[in-house]
């Protein structure tokens, strides 16, 4: 099977992707509009981009509503708030977190607080002005880099590159200065409404050449 993004439709395209690209982390993202309104929400297109400096990104999108009678294509709260603040925090989604995650993945209205409709703790950080979320065994701290536009239409996505300016790690976390994924217990996004976590994994050590 051959397939052709121009003909197939961006639906149709979104699928085949989110299907393909298995598994991806998730950058549960909290942020602070310039009116100092909360907001948190989970993105499954992130990863890092660079160690030194260390630089995290993810893609949130443009999404459809109705304005005036009209469909209009606006950005996610998220995207607003680091173009006003530019700033934002990346909070780890362990398997605990996982029904608390997918609470404040719905559509909430700009003044609706996720921290609180989730029933999460909104914790200060150390250098950026968001909040980070307690509960998260790790979080970290980001200062904006760079946009990257992809388009201003309904899934378009925006990359948001931030430089990592202070992380919190769990203690709990913390195994001989490594962190172990078997007390984080990260989960990864799959097509859907599936979820997966690392519990099976395998060890492979790199030729030497």
């Amino acid at each position: 099977m051959i397939v052709d993004p121009r003909e197939i439709g961006p639906e149709r395209m979104y699928k085949i992707l989110i299907g393909s690209v298995l598994p991806r982390p998730i950058a549960w993202v909290s942020t602070l509009s310039a009116a100092k309104k909360t907001n948190l929400a989970p993105f499954s297109f992130f990863t890092v981009a660079s160690s030194n400096p260390p630089i995290l990104c993810f893609s949130p999108g443009y999404k459809s509503a109705i304005i005036d009678g009209r469909e209009e294509a606006v950005p996610k709260d998220t995207l607003r708030n680091i173009r006003e603040t530019k700033e934002f925090v990346v909070n780890i989604v362990s398997e605990f977190l996982a029904d608390k995650m997918n609470q404040t993945s719905g559509d909430y209205g700009p003044d609706v607080s996720e921290f609180e409709a989730a029933g999460l703790t909104a914790a200060p950080c150390k250098v950026v002005a968001p909040f980070r979320v307690g509960e998260s065994l790790i979080n970290m701290e980001c200062k904006l880099h760079q946009f990257v536009e992809f388009g201003h239409h309904p899934g378009a996505g925006t990359l948001v590159l931030g430089e990592v300016v202070c992380v919190h790690i769990d203690d709990s976390v913390l195994h001989n200065g490594r962190i172990d994924p078997d007390v984080l217990q990260p989960i990864g996004r799959l097509g859907g409404n599936f979820y997966t976590t690392v519990k099976d994994r395998f060890e492979i050590v790199r030729p030497k050449v």
